[in-house]
């Protein structure tokens, strides 16, 4: 009865998510009915030839990227809970966005508190800036790892690390000028568009990598529930999955963040909306249904963001804060998580 259920759910959410995809394509300052975006998708014939341009090179890129960040911040916040057995960890508490905000930082503020400053800052330029800050901050909770055992030292630690980039980026922001100030300030509020098919290609190759360790480890996720010691009594490795732990949430977090900006709230409250949809533990069905979950939030939070019928939008971080902060206070006043964790 329990698997007829998990089955229906699943299927529940992929057709949702279907729908969320073609919501999203079909909605925005132009609106194009969802006949004529599927009929553009499958067989190429498009009623405009604004609509070709519209979908293919701004909207579905967008979509895919919204799902993708979805999954990728819904993975990592899942391991990073179960792992810390903490249910308000989330994908960046071992300073892997504040890694990324800081490498960005350097790009658009160092620079400038220095007295220079830049005509011109690609999407690229930003990226890369983005994913050496992030492998920064990795190497550096590397080393922790390498050098403690006790977990929750090691979140300590990452929580410190990102609290002193934090202070090393508003030094800059206070020293930099308006312009470039406005700059990094756009990127901090998250965006989810204007990145090219090869950059959505780059981070889709990132988040399969991400979340590989997560494919290969559900039975050690599940072991870890009980306990470290436990889960070392079961003939499992602790000290080897703390490292998948690490560097898959670093690719996941650091990548998603390098290209998109920090994005709020997601990677706390999927993992939770996970548990209450599937009522289980079970890591074989929370990281695919959290996955599916997380897509089709954000999916969601895009389209709410693109002010369907304005020219206006909103940022990102704006849309998933609202909607993910009640939901996480709302979890936590409802549910009694010291059995869960």
């Amino acid at each position: 009865m329990k698997s007829n259920r998990t089955a229906f759910l699943f299927l529940v959410c992929l057709l949702f998510l279907g729908l969320m995809f073609l919501l999203n394509l079909s909605l925005g300052s132009v609106k194009i009915g969802f006949s004529d975006v599927f009929m553009g998708l499958f067989t190429n014939s498009w009623e405009k030839d604004s609509y070709r341009e519209i979908i293919l090179n701004f909207r579905l890129p967008k979509a895919l990227v919204a799902i993708l960040v979805g999954i990728g911040l819904s993975l990592s916040g899942l391991q990073m809970q179960t792992f810390f057995r903490n249910p308000l960890a989330g994908p960046y508490v071992l300073g892997i966005s504040s890694g990324a905000g800081f490498g960005v930082a350097i790009l658009l503020l160092a620079g400038s508190a220095m007295g220079f400053t830049f005509t011109a800052i690609s999407p690229w330029s930003t990226a890369f800036a983005g994913v050496f800050g992030a492998g920064g901050i990795l190497l550096l909770v590397s080393v922790v790892a390498w050098r403690v055992r006790d977990s929750m030292t090691l979140l300590i630690v990452g929580v410190m690390f990102g609290a002193a980039v934090s202070a090393l980026i508003s030094v800059m922001s206070y020293f930099s000028q308006a312009e470039s100030l406005k700059l990094y300030t756009i990127w901090s509020l998250g965006s989810l568009g204007g990145l090219s098919w090869n950059q959505v290609m780059i981070l889709a190759v990132l988040v399969l990598l991400g979340a590989l360790p997560v494919i290969a480890s559900t039975r050690s996720f599940n072991a870890l529930l009980l306990g470290e010691s436990y889960a070392e009594s079961m003939g499992i490795n602790s000290q080897n999955l703390r490292w998948l732990v690490i560097l898959s949430t670093g690719v996941l977090a650091g990548g998603i963040t390098a290209f998109c900006g920090p994005i709020a709230f997601v990677g706390i409250a999927v993992p939770h909306l996970g548990r209450l949809l599937w009522k289980s533990a079970d890591h074989r069905i929370l990281f695919p249904g959290s996955a599916l979950v997380g897509a089709g939030l954000m999916l969601i939070c895009d389209t709410i963001s693109q002010l369907p019928g304005s020219a206006q939008t909103l940022p990102i971080n704006a849309v998933t804060s609202l909607i993910g902060a009640p939901v996480v206070i709302g979890l936590v006043i409802k549910r009694n998580f010291s059995k869960e964790f």
